[in-house]
């Protein structure tokens, strides 16, 4: 009589300890931080090296916009070194225990980024369609919309290729 070896895949339910939730929770603030201060920036370069012609010349609009380079280049400064650490931290976390990569909060938070992701990128192809529908389609709000999409597409593609990844369910 031969056995046959039988392999039975059981779902190890792991709970969601505070650390795990806040730290989660880190990483996805992190990441908008990081999304929302470089985009700040690649707008305010644009404005700065591509300025509308009605408003040529305009000292404090450079001022401003110096300015905004400064603040938001200062919070990339921070967030991203954040986002980065937290995220290996996770990584290194989820390859003693792969359970961890089903837990609850981490799914939850994906799902809520892929779902603001789309809704950035529909809300900004929207805005591209009126403009030209309007006739007021120009390379500054062009250059803005193209870096959108690069950014949030980048965050969406990056998560959804997670996702179908490591999907158990």
């Amino acid at each position: 009589m031969i056995m046959e070896s039988q392999t039975v895949n059981v779902a190890v339910q792991v709970k969601t300890s505070p650390k795990d939730f806040f730290l989660h929770l880190l990483g996805m603030v992190a990441l908008y931080a990081s999304a929302i201060s470089f985009l700040m920036i690649v707008f305010s370069m644009i404005n700065f090296y591509v300025p509308d012609p009605l408003q040529q010349g305009d000292y404090y609009r450079n001022t401003g916009l110096r300015e905004q380079i400064r603040g938001s280049l200062s919070a990339l400064i921070v967030f991203f070194p954040v986002f980065l650490f937290v995220n290996n931290f996770l990584r290194k976390s989820y390859e003693i225990a792969p359970e961890k990569r089903n837990l609850s909060v981490r799914k939850w938070l994906i799902y809520f980024t892929l779902f603001v992701a789309a809704l950035v990128m529909m809300g900004y192809l929207v805005s591209a369609i009126y403009s030209f529908l309007g006739g007021e389609l120009t390379r500054q709000f062009g250059l803005k919309v193209l870096s959108i999409f690069f950014v949030a597409g980048s965050i969406f593609g990056y998560y959804l290729n997670d996702v179908r990844k490591y999907n158990t369910e």
